[in-house]
């Protein structure tokens, strides 16, 4: 069973459908209990960093997503999911994160000739093994929409990196920890490889535990 993170900012019921998709189960709880002892746990997110922060301090959820991810089972961000590791942002001034991984959240700063948000569709590259990557090709294109993105303070971290107006941290990768800057769950084919790739290493791990 995969738990998805509700702290009422993200297209919940999409990444639901879309890990059943692939095979798995999963289930949405805001319980500060269900988050820390899940099997497996997802964190998905849409909007802002200091909303999604004050949310999850509101809840209480902030301790036990990093008590889960201190235990080292599979975790995956997904966008805002992604940036809220992160120490802080600095989107409609400066936030704390979550802090389990080292580095800041900052806005695109390009030149006209490029919107922002990014939106649509474009490139990963890979630049360091990820477990949930081995059935995913260099130069796939997966499903973006954001305006920031991390600046992750060990590059060794960053396992995709994306070009828009410069080249960008993608996807991080910490152990068994994943995080996606794109929607797997709105990337069609590709995204549904990368959520069973990420089930599927669940499930083993999941066994393992049941064994030892």
């Amino acid at each position: 069973m995969i738990t998805i993170v509700d702290y009422q900012m993200g297209n919940l019921r999409s990444v639901q459908k879309a890990i059943e998709h692939v095979g798995g189960e999963a289930k949405i709880s805001s319980d500060p209990h269900e988050i820390a002892t899940a099997s497996q746990l997802v964190l998905p997110g849409v909007g802002a960093f200091g909303d999604a922060m004050a949310e999850i301090n509101r809840r209480d959820l902030a301790q036990p997503i990093r008590d889960f991810v201190d235990t080292g089972r599979p975790f995956l961000g997904i966008c805002l999911g992604l940036q809220l590791l992160f120490e802080q942002g600095f989107e409609h001034g400066t936030h704390r994160g979550l802090g389990i991984l080292p580095g800041e959240v900052v806005r695109f700063d390009l030149p006209e000739s490029f919107k922002v948000p990014h939106m649509g569709w474009n490139t990963v590259h890979k630049t360091a093994p990820s477990a949930i990557l081995d059935q995913i090709a260099d130069d796939t294109h997966f499903y973006f929409v954001h305006s920031y993105y991390v600046r992750p303070a060990d590059p060794s971290l960053t396992s995709l990196t994306c070009n828009y107006g410069h080249d960008f941290c993608a996807m991080v990768t910490r152990d068994q920890l994943f995080a996606t800057q794109f929607h797997p769950e709105k990337s069609q084919a590709n995204g549904l490889n990368l959520l069973r790739a990420f089930n599927n290493l669940a499930s083993a791990t999941e066994s393992q535990s049941h064994s030892s």
